[in-house]
C-alpha cells in the first residue's frame, strides 16, 4: 500500500506498532513508515526508522526480511548522501536475499545506480533482474524494472525501445492498485515525448502526471526536475528558475532526499544561465558541485561543473578546465559533451588561441548530426563559429542557415504562440553570428535576407488554431466571470483575496492548455529568397528594415529596385530615448503635463529628432512623400514612429518582417464590406466615439452596454472587414497572452482572439497602449497584434502608448472617413495627425498610434 495509499499504509502500520507486535510484523510496520518518510517526506528520519527495521528482521531470524529492508535502508543511505555505506547495504541485500526477493533487491540497486550515474552497472542488474521477476509472475515488480530500463534507453537515445517497456509496463501497472506507479508511468510517457522533441505533449502528461500525484499527496521531487527540463528547453528559462527554487524549498522544508536537492539545484543553476543570470547560476552550481561529491555522484558533478564554468568569465584556467570537464563527460557519453567542448572553443577563440579552438570547435560540431534538434542547433553553432574563425564566409552563412533551418522545424511542432517566440532564444547566436558574417561580407541585399532569415521566425508559420479547444473555451468563460467581479470588489474597496487566488489559478491553467497546443510538423516550409518579392511589391513605397548588429543600428532601405546600407545610432542611446518618448506621451495622456502642453510637445519634437538621427541616419533625407514600412527589432516596437519628423506627414506602418508585410499585402479582402463597432464599458465619450463613426457607414454591427461582451465582440468581428473596438485596456508585460481590452461581462485577452476562425481585415483599436507589443524569446513579438497577423488581418491601427480618452474620440472619425473611401490605415492615419496638428495634446495623441502590417 506504500505507493499506492501511502496516508493509509502509514495509519496501519502504526495500528501494527501499538499492539506490540512480533519482530518480523514490527520490521514490516517500521519499513513502511520509513520508506513513505525516504520517499515523501523526511528522509533523514527515515533512515533511523529504516535501520529499526533491519535489527528487527535480524532479530525475528529472517534473512528474506532482512535482505528487503537492507535494501530499503540502503537507498535511504544513499538519498541523504552516504553513497558507500548505502551501496555496501544494498550488495549485502543482494548477498542475502534468493530468487525473486533477490531480483526485487536488484531493481533497488539498480535504481540508485542510475541516480548516482553509473547506467551501465544499472542496467547489468536490471538484466540479471528482469527475468526472474517475470519467471515469479510479480507484475508490480516486473513493471518498475520494465520502467526503470526505459528511462535508461531514453538517457541512451533509444526513445522507441523506451517506448515499448513503458507500455508494457503501464499495461501490467493496470492490472493493479498502485496509484503511484500509474501516475509514474504518466510521469514517464512525458519524459518519452520530450526525448522526442514534442515539448506540447510532454507538458500535457507532466501536468496530468502532477494531478495525479496531488491526488495521492506525495512530493515529486523527480517531476519537478523534468518539468524545470521541458521548460528550459522551450526557452522558459524564468519560469525554470522559478520552478526549481520552489522544489528546493519543499525539499527543504520535508528535509527530503539529498539526492534530488541536489539535482534541482544543478536544474536551477542552468535556467539562471539561460536567464542570464550568471552570478545567479554559479552559486547554485557550486551548491549543487559540493552535494555531487559528497554523495560520490562524479556524473552529475562534472555537470554541475560544467554549468559553473560556462557562468564564469574566458581565462586561461577556465580553457583548460572546460577542456578537462569535455574530455571526461565524452568518455561518459553525455550529452553535454558538445557544450562543454562548444565552451573550451570559445574561450579558445577569445584568448586567440586558434588551434586549440579549432578542435574543440569541431568536436561540439558533431552534435549538428545527431541527437535532439536543440541539440543539432547548438552543433551548427560551433561550426559557424570555427568556419567564422578561419575566416570563411561562406561555410559560415551555410552553417547558420542550417542551424536555423533546424530550429524552424522544432518551431512547427509548437502550437502555441510562447513556445514558437520563446524557443528563438536557442538560434540567437546564430542569427547574431550570420548578421555579423554578413555586414563584414558586405552587400545589402545579403545582410536583409539574413535578417528576414532571422526575424519573426515564429511568425513565418501560423500557429495552431485554438478555436476547437472546448476546455480553453470554458477556461476564458470562468476567467472573465472571476476577473469581472474582482474588478468589482476592488472598485467597492474590498481586496477579495479568494478571487485573486481563483484568477491567478485559471491564468496557469490556460496558459498550460496553450502550452500544451500542438504544432503540425507539415507547416515547416523552406523560406525562399524575400528580397525580389519584397522589391518586386513595393513600387513607389520604401521599405526601411532596422538591425541591430553589436549595438548598433544598421537601416537597410529597400526601393527602386535596390537595398542600401546606412549607419545609423548606438542602441544603448536608442533606448534612453525611447524611454524618454514613452514617458513624456503618458504625461500628456494622465494630464500631469496639460498646463504645459506645448513646452512637452516641443520636448518631443526634439526627441523625436534625435530619434530620427539614431535610428534613420542617412536613409531619413530620401523620404519624400511616398508609403513607408518600417520593419524594426522587437524591442523597438514600442516607439511612437509618428514623432520622427520626416515620417510624421508620411503614410507609414509598422511590421515585425517584410514577409509578414508581404503575407498581410496579398491577403484578400472581403467581398462584403460588414463593418462592427464596440464600445466597452467605462470608457469616457466611448458610446458617443461609436455613434458618431457609426454614422459614417451604412448598417454597421453595434455593441454597446451589455450587448459588448466578449462572445458577441468575437462572433461579430470574425471575417469583417473592419472592426472598430473604443474599450480601455490592460497591457500585461508578465504575460502578454493575457492583455485584453476590457468588455462588459470581463476582458478579452489575447488568447480570445487566437479563436477567431478569420480575425477581422482591419481593425481599429482606439484606447489604451492596445498597440503594445512584449520583445519575447530572441527578437519575437507577443501581443494582439502578433496574434492577429497571422490569423488574417491586414492592417491594425492602434496606439503604442496609453492615450487620453476625450482627445481620442475627437480624432477618430477622421481615419474611418479616409477607410471608408479606401485610404490605406497608413494614409487614414496621416490625415489624422495634419488635422491634429493645432493642438499639442491632440498632436501626441495622434502619434501615439501607429499602422501596424500592410498599412
Amino acid at each position: 500500500m506504500v505507493f499506492a495509499r501511502p496516508r493509509e499504509a502509514v495509519a496501519g502500520a502504526r495500528r501494527v506498532l501499538a499492539g506490540d507486535p512480533a519482530p518480523l510484523d514490527a520490521s514490516i510496520a517500521h519499513q513502511v513508515i520509513g520508506l513513505v518518510e525516504r520517499d515523501f517526506g523526511d528522509a533523514s528520519a527515515a533512515v533511523g526508522r529504516l535501520l529499526l527495521a533491519v535489527r528487527l528482521a535480524r532479530a525475528a531470524g529472517s534473512a528474506e526480511r532482512e535482505a528487503d529492508a537492507l535494501a530499503a535502508y540502503g537507498v535511504a543511505l544513499i538519498h541523504v548522501g552516504r553513497t558507500r555505506a548505502g551501496l555496501a547495504r544494498l550488495d549485502r541485500a543482494v548477498h542475502l536475499a534468493r530468487g525473486a526477493e533477490a531480483a526485487r533487491v536488484r531493481f533497488r540497486r539498480a535504481r540508485v545506480l542510475w541516480v548516482l550515474g553509473r547506467p551501465a552497472a544499472a542496467l547489468d542488474d536490471l538484466r540479471r533482474a528482469l527475468p526472474v521477476l517475470r519467471r515469479a509472475g510479480d507484475p508490480i515488480w516486473t513493471a518498475r524494472a520494465l520502467t526503470l530500463r526505459a528511462l535508461l534507453r531514453l538517457a541512451q537515445g533509444a526513445a522507441a525501445g523506451a517506448a515499448d517497456d513503458l507500455g508494457l509496463a503501464e499495461r501490467l501497472f493496470a492490472t493493479t492498485d498502485q496509484a503511484h506507479d500509474v501516475a509514474v508511468a504518466v510521469h514517464n510517457r512525458g519524459l518519452v515525448a520530450f526525448r522526442a522533441g514534442d515539448l506540447p505533449a510532454a507538458l500535457a502528461h507532466l501536468d496530468a502526471a502532477a494531478r495525479a500525484y496531488r491526488r495521492l499527496g506525495t512530493p515529486a521531487p523527480d517531476l519537478t526536475i523534468d518539468r524545470c527540463a521541458v521548460l528550459l528547453t522551450a526557452g522558459l528559462a524564468r519560469e525554470a528558475l522559478d520552478v526549481a527554487a520552489a522544489g528546493v524549498r519543499e525539499l527543504e522544508t520535508l528535509r527530503g532526499q539529498a539526492t534530488r536537492k541536489a539535482e534541482l539545484l544543478l536544474m536551477a543553476g542552468r535556467a539562471a544561465l539561460a536567464a542570464a543570470d550568471p552570478v545567479t547560476a554559479g552559486s547554485l552550481a557550486t551548491a549543487a558541485s559540493r552535494l555531487f561529491r559528497a554523495q560520490r555522484r562524479d556524473w552529475w558533478f562534472l555537470h554541475s561543473r560544467l554549468v559553473l564554468l560556462q557562468s564564469r568569465s574566458f581565462t586561461p584556467a577556465l580553457m583548460r578546465q572546460a577542456a578537462a570537464v569535455a574530455t571526461r563527460l565524452e568518455a561518459l557519453d553525455s550529452p553535454e559533451a558538445g557544450p562543454a567542448h562548444l565552451l573550451a572553443g570559445r574561450a579558445a577563440l577569445a584568448l586567440g588561441r586558434a588551434a586549440v579552438a579549432d578542435r574543440h570547435l569541431a568536436a561540439a560540431a558533431r552534435e549538428r548530426g545527431r541527437g535532439a534538434a536543440l541539440s543539432r542547433v547548438t552543433g551548427w553553432l560551433a561550426e559557424a563559429l570555427r568556419w567564422e574563425a578561419a575566416g570563411d564566409p561562406r561555410r559560415t552563412l551555410e552553417a547558420c542557415r542550417r542551424g536555423l533551418d533546424v530550429l524552424r522545424r522544432h518551431q512547427s511542432s509548437l502550437g502555441g504562440s510562447e513556445l514558437r517566440a520563446q524557443s528563438t532564444t536557442r538560434g540567437a547566436e546564430l542569427a547574431a553570428t550570420a548578421l555579423r558574417t554578413g555586414l563584414r561580407a558586405g552587400g545589402a541585399r545579403r545582410l536583409l535576407e539574413w535578417c528576414e532569415r532571422w526575424r519573426s521566425i515564429a511568425l513565418a508559420v501560423p500557429p495552431a488554431r485554438a478555436g476547437s479547444d472546448r476546455g480553453m473555451r470554458a477556461e476564458l468563460v470562468r476567467y472573465r466571470g472571476v476577473t469581472a467581479r474582482l474588478a468589482e470588489a476592488q472598485t467597492a474597496g474590498r481586496a477579495a483575496p479568494h478571487l485573486r487566488r481563483a484568477q491567478l489559478a485559471l491564468e496557469r491553467r490556460i496558459r498550460a492548455r496553450s502550452l500544451q497546443r500542438p504544432g503540425d510538423w507539415g507547416d515547416f516550409v523552406q523560406l525562399r529568397p524575400v528580397v525580389p518579392a519584397l522589391l518586386a511589391a513595393l513600387g513607389p513605397a520604401r521599405l526601411l528594415e532596422l538591425a541591430d548588429i553589436e549595438g548598433q543600428v544598421h537601416v537597410l532601405e529597400c526601393a527602386d529596385g535596390r537595398v542600401r546600407r546606412h549607419p545609423a545610432g548606438a542602441t544603448a542611446e536608442v533606448a534612453a530615448e525611447l524611454e524618454f518618448a514613452r514617458a513624456a506621451l503618458q504625461r500628456l495622456a494622465f494630464g500631469a503635463d496639460r498646463p504645459r502642453a506645448r513646452a512637452t510637445m516641443a520636448a518631443l519634437d526634439a526627441s523625436g529628432a534625435r530619434l530620427q538621427e539614431l535610428l534613420l541616419g542617412g536613409a531619413a533625407t530620401g523620404l519624400h512623400g511616398g508609403p513607408v514600412v518600417l520593419v524594426p527589432p522587437a524591442w523597438m516596437h514600442g516607439l511612437p514612429w509618428a514623432l520622427l519628423p520626416a515620417l510624421r506627414p508620411l503614410a507609414f506602418c509598422v511590421a515585425p518582417s517584410a514577409r509578414a508585410w508581404l503575407r498581410s499585402r496579398s491577403l484578400q479582402e472581403p467581398t462584403t464590406r460588414d463593418v462592427v463597432l464596440v464600445a466597452g464599458p467605462g470608457l469616457a465619450g466611448g458610446p458617443l466615439e461609436v455613434a458618431a463613426i457609426a454614422k459614417l457607414y451604412e448598417q454597421p454591427t453595434v455593441l454597446d452596454g451589455p450587448q459588448a461582451t466578449a462572445a458577441g465582440t468575437l462572433e461579430a468581428l470574425d471575417g469583417s472587414w473592419l472592426a472598430h473596438i473604443a474599450a480601455h485596456g490592460t497591457f500585461r508585460a508578465d504575460s502578454p497572452l493575457f492583455s485584453a481590452l476590457h468588455m462588459h461581462d470581463g476582458p478579452l485577452t489575447v488568447h480570445d482572439f487566437e479563436r477567431l476562425r478569420t480575425a477581422p481585415y482591419r481593425l481599429v483599436l482606439s484606447s489604451c497602449d492596445s498597440a503594445r507589443l512584449a520583445p519575447s524569446g530572441a527578437d519575437e513579438l507577443l501581443g494582439l497584434a502578433a496574434a492577429l497577423l497571422p490569423l488574417g488581418t491586414a492592417a491594425i491601427i492602434a496606439s503604442v502608448v496609453p492615450v487620453d480618452d476625450e482627445a481620442t474620440a475627437d480624432l477618430m472619425q477622421t481615419p474611418h472617413r479616409g477607410l471608408r473611401h479606401g485610404l490605406t490605415a497608413a494614409a487614414a492615419l496621416s490625415a489624422m495627425r495634419t488635422e491634429a496638428a493645432e493642438d499639442p495634446l491632440a498632436t501626441a495623441t495622434a502619434c501615439a498610434f501607429t499602422a501596424i502590417g500592410a498599412g
